[in-house]
């Protein structure tokens, strides 16, 4: 486990620093395409909320590359590990938003960012960079390219914070790689049908409170949150477990509010706030941005305040 933590608080020597590795990737739906993928998106909220991401990740060598590549610098974040890659092409997403905001995605697999590549010299620049969290998913680590950098950059950075946001995708989600994946874990954060999933998975209990306390004494989670849409959230951060009520917004599409909420989740809990203002803070922004259409739409910090 990460030594990055003390009397089961978050130690911020530089909290601001993430390194984010995975899919970046089009959200195709009926009428629109919008550029989203997990770490993409959190990497953007978490930008908007000051802090200092990098994204690993790999685009293909055609048209819509190079549209990913000017949007991600649209936003402001640093592209100097996202690669590129004549291999295969840039990733896509078909995303079906259904009855009661529920959405499944068809993932077009390989794609670009499955080709991703860590050779020394990155490592080193990374290390100079000395990152204080790392941010992964599920979806990346399913294959075997994917779970290959995964644990070079956990073997590269044992002593940096290990944040696991789940993103459980249909046929990407192996109960081994996500038991894996879950003890490398110190921060945790899933929805409500991940719980179910980790219920079969590990045995851990199907009660919110009862899942956080075994899954952190079994794991060593530091943190972990489990959010459940408009009704919002229950945290668990040290010994201290609270529930959140959620906001009430008009939703636009769901996809993206997630990892809204994993952003201001970091956010809150590496500036040291008590537990309740980080659940109500991270509820705030996801619904802000599950109120706007795409996975990364324009907000402010005065938006989700005002909510």
């Amino acid at each position: 486990m990460a030594d990055c933590l003390k009397d089961a608080d978050l130690c911020l020597q530089d909290g601001r620093r993430i390194l984010a590795v995975g899919e970046v990737l089009w959200d195709v739906f009926q009428h629109s395409k919008r550029l989203g993928g997990a770490p993409l998106s959190f990497a953007a909220h978490a930008k908007r909320l000051g802090c200092d991401p990098r994204l690993i990740s790999a685009v293909g060598d055609d048209r819509l590359g190079e549209c990913t590549i000017a949007k991600i610098v649209s936003l402001e974040l640093d592209t100097s590990c996202i690669q590129r890659t004549s291999n295969f092409q840039t990733g896509i997403a078909h995303v079906h938003v259904g009855p009661g905001e529920q959405t499944r995605f068809v993932i077009a697999r390989p794609a670009a960012y499955d080709s991703i590549t860590l050779a020394d010299e990155h490592i080193e620049m990374l290390r100079e960079w000395d990152p204080s969290w790392l941010y992964y998913g599920t979806l990346y680590g399913a294959r075997l390219e994917g779970k290959t950098v995964l644990d070079r950059l956990f073997q590269a950075f044992p002593s940096t914070c290990k944040f696991y946001d789940l993103n459980l995708r249909p046929g990407y989600d192996s109960p081994m790689l996500v038991r894996d994946l879950l003890a490398r874990a110190d921060v945790v954060k899933l929805n409500e049908d991940e719980l179910d999933a980790l219920h079969k998975f590990t045995s851990l209990p199907r009660a919110i409170e009862s899942f956080c306390r075994e899954g952190s004494k079994r794991y060593g989670w530091k943190a972990v949150a489990v959010t459940l849409g408009a009704q919002g959230c229950g945290v668990l951060s040290g010994n201290e477990y609270v529930e959140a009520s959620g906001y009430a917004v008009n939703v636009a599409d769901p996809v993206g509010a997630g990892d809204a909420f994993a952003a201001a989740f970091l956010h809150g809990l590496t500036s040291r706030w008590p537990v309740g203002k980080v659940a109500e803070f991270a509820n705030r922004v996801g619904a802000l941005i599950a109120s706007r259409h795409g996975a990364i739409p324009e907000w402010t910090l005065d938006e989700a305040l005002a909510l």
